[in-house]
């Protein structure tokens, strides 16, 4: 990881007169802004620029400007093949080999990319290193012009653990990122060599990934949105048993990207598990609101229960989230760009009420079994009603208005096509997933855990010490809080765990899908039998009095 190695050289501008330095005191205070010395390469600008690999941690910060940071360096190689008279350049955070070669030469060249070593050529009698370029000898030929010598420029950089050239698809938090943080860029003169007819081979060493995951060899394209992003078209991708080798028909920066992957079989059976789990919920949510509309018919005092209709409108909100869902994947990217920006947005729409109503059921528990007293709210479902369809939908506005929406493709180890559905693009709206759907999630997960927590608390607690001991009354309490943990979510919050394996990625499939199950077998031995018998007639009684508090 890089080292922000450019503090001491901080420290020394610090120190010096300012008479006629006026501006050279104010650079390292925006180093990381990219703007002062931006086509300067002595030492002391290349330690301040690669400080902000570590300083630069935040997407959006006002302290560092990705583009000119990235642009930086990218601009480095064209610099030493044209103005640099040094063959070498050796920092903690910055390997280059700077060398001329002959254009005539009859076999294929090979350099040394071990990250803490200069890059240097490999003599022929020399056993091949484990990280590597192979330059064929037709590329020389390939190269324009007519030329006996070319000036050969490649470099190992050292990103470190900050922004600077992640791009929108590694800031997700999901475990994606460059393999050791290390690029390798190559450059040959001030040439643009693209479309090579025999591609150029680079090996990078490594153990082998974890099964979940997948390698992926990539170059920086600085044409992708407005920062630049990682790209694999020229790429081709081979795992082999010492590492993998990308073969690539351009030159410029390349990197292997780690990515959580699945490949077609794996995501075929869970598209048909979440279908199958979806299909039957849908069925138990419907049956659950024809209950409802049951019972509200025939029981005068349910009319007034805030509960049901809470678990009515979470049942129907997930109802719609799993319709939209098997129309969303039933579809894939068939249609227009406008219809599949129409899906994607109202799969959003559908998944923020989801996670609302389960944030509006632990309030609501909350105050039923937390706070208990001073709980009134005049019109309280109308309210919990406006904030549970309401603001979902001025995120989906705002979310839509900077067309984030669109075809998002999930692809296996080979980058072929595992699946196609309308969700958020590709690129830059990574960045809006990131914030409207794992942050909301989790804002709304935590809270219902905290609270759950406590009315666990409560009903192991406070309740045995004052309930008659009945047989059989610990398994009571805990099919009470597994029908509470159904309304809150529980179910999502295994998500966190599919980083371990597949076999995670699969019960998540299985378990969140049924939901609706669940939640209908909690409605049903809530309401359906005489409450004095029902396992969780305390929270039954508790919704009366809150009820009644509101009337």
């Amino acid at each position: 990881m890089a080292t922000p190695r450019g503090l001491g050289s901080l420290l020394l501008l610090l120190l010096l007169p300012t008479s006629g330095q006026e501006k050279t005191t104010e650079q390292p205070r925006n180093t990381c802004l990219g703007r002062n010395n931006i086509d300067k390469y002595d030492t002391l600008n290349l330690n301040d620029k690669a400080s902000c690999f570590t300083k630069c941690r935040q997407w959006g910060s006002d302290s560092c400007n990705v583009e000119n940071l990235q642009r930086y360096w990218l601009n480095f190689e064209a610099h030493l093949v044209k103005e640099s008279l040094t063959e070498k350049v050796n920092m903690p955070f910055l390997k280059a080999l700077v060398q001329n070669l002959s254009t005539n030469t009859a076999e294929d060249l090979y350099f040394s990319l071990k990250p803490s070593q200069i890059p240097r050529q490999v003599m022929k009698d020399e056993d091949k290193p484990p990280d590597r370029v192979r330059l064929p000898k037709s590329f020389f030929r390939s190269l324009p012009g007519n030329r006996s010598e070319v000036r050969l420029a490649i470099t190992i950089l050292d990103i470190g653990s900050g922004t600077l050239f992640k791009g929108p698809q590694l800031g997700l938090g999901d475990g994606s990122g460059v393999l050791n943080n290390h690029l390798v860029g190559l450059s040959v003169g001030q040439m643009h060599v693209t479309k090579l007819a025999e591609p150029l081979e680079i090996v990078f060493s490594h153990q082998r990934p974890p099964s979940n995951m997948t390698l992926t060899c990539v170059f920086w394209d600085v044409t992708k949105g407005p920062t630049g992003d990682w790209a694999s078209e020229g790429c081709s991708t081979e795992v082999v048993p010492e590492g993998t080798v990308c073969c690539c028909d351009h030159l410029t920066f390349f990197a292997l990207l780690l990515r959580p992957t699945l490949d077609q079989s794996t995501v075929h059976i869970l598209t048909r598990i979440s279908q199958a789990g979806c299909g039957v919920s849908m069925i138990f949510l419907v049956f659950t609101i024809i209950l409802y509309a049951v019972l509200r018919l025939s029981r005068q005092r349910f009319k007034s229960e805030d509960a049901p209709k809470i678990h009515v409108a979470l049942g129907g909100s997930l109802f719609l989230l799993n319709l939209a869902f098997l129309v969303n994947v039933g579809s894939g990217s068939k249609g227009s760009d406008a219809a599949c920006w129409a899906r994607g947005a109202v799969f959003h729409y559908f998944l923020l009420c989801a996670f609302t109503w389960m944030g509006l059921e632990a309030f609501h528990l909350y105050l039923l079994a937390v706070r208990v007293f001073n709980t009134y709210f005049g019109h309280y479902f109308l309210k919990l009603s406006l904030v549970g369809w309401g603001l979902p939908a001025l995120i989906v506005i705002g979310t839509g208005s900077a067309n984030s929406y669109g075809l998002y493709t999930i692809r296996d180890r080979e980058n072929r096509t595992s699946l196609e559905l309308c969700w958020f693009r590709e690129g830059t709206a990574m960045f809006a997933l990131y914030i409207t759907v794992h942050g909301y999630f989790l804002i709304t997960f935590l809270f219902g855990m905290v609270v759950l927590a406590l009315v666990a608390w409560k009903i192991f607690t406070l309740s045995g010490a004052t309930a008659v001991k009945e047989r059989g009354q610990n398994r009571k309490k805990v099919l009470t809080i597994l029908g509470l943990s159904s309304l809150v979510g529980v179910t999502w919050g295994l998500a966190i765990f599919t980083p371990l394996g597949l076999s995670t990625v699969y019960i998540f499939a299985l378990f969140n899908s049924l939901q609706g199950v669940f939640i209908c077998c909690w409605f049903t031995i809530l309401y359906l039998p005489s409450q004095s018998t029902t396992v969780s007639s305390s929270t039954a009684r508790l919704d009366q009095a809150h009820s009644a508090s509101q009337e």
